[in-house]
């Protein structure tokens, strides 16, 4: 069991979240850095709990982008709390918003901040630039 003492700790968390779990689709990680009542909402505006409702947006982000990668940019960790700074990138091959794949490339910019208690993240809260996804999947109109 992983726990988070320090800022460098959480810095570690922060990077196995985006690094192993996301980025190569680890879902077994899950377990090792997630509580088990983990709270997060994502940058495409869904709130899900627990480690079932995470594998599932996971699945959701991965069905509309399965190369779906998360560049951290800047992480900034302090007692029980990170922020970090990102740059999304993915292949638009799979429905999202109701939208059919395009096939195209995206890249957007986000911020996801954490919250961790017992050695884990409990709490993240993903707030992604939503706008420039949706034109670059052609939802809304490049001008809208």
């Amino acid at each position: 069991m992983t726990t988070a003492k320090s800022a460098a700790d959480n810095r570690r968390l922060v990077e196995t979240f985006f690094n192993v779990m996301w980025n190569t689709w680890d879902d077994a990680t899950m377990r090792d850095i997630l509580d088990p009542d983990i709270d997060f909402r994502g940058s495409i505006g869904l709130q899900v709990r627990g480690h079932d409702g995470f594998a599932g947006y996971m699945q959701t982000i991965r069905d509309a982008f399965p190369d779906f990668h998360n560049r951290i940019d800047d992480i900034v960790a302090a007692d029980d709390r990170a922020v970090a700074r990102l740059t999304y990138t993915g292949t638009h091959d799979g429905p999202l918003f109701d939208h059919a794949a395009t096939g195209k490339a995206i890249e957007y910019a986000g911020v996801a901040m954490f919250t961790m208690a017992g050695g884990k993240i409990s709490k993240v809260w993903v707030l992604g630039d939503r706008l420039a996804l949706l034109r670059q999947i052609g939802a809304i109109p490049a001008d809208g």
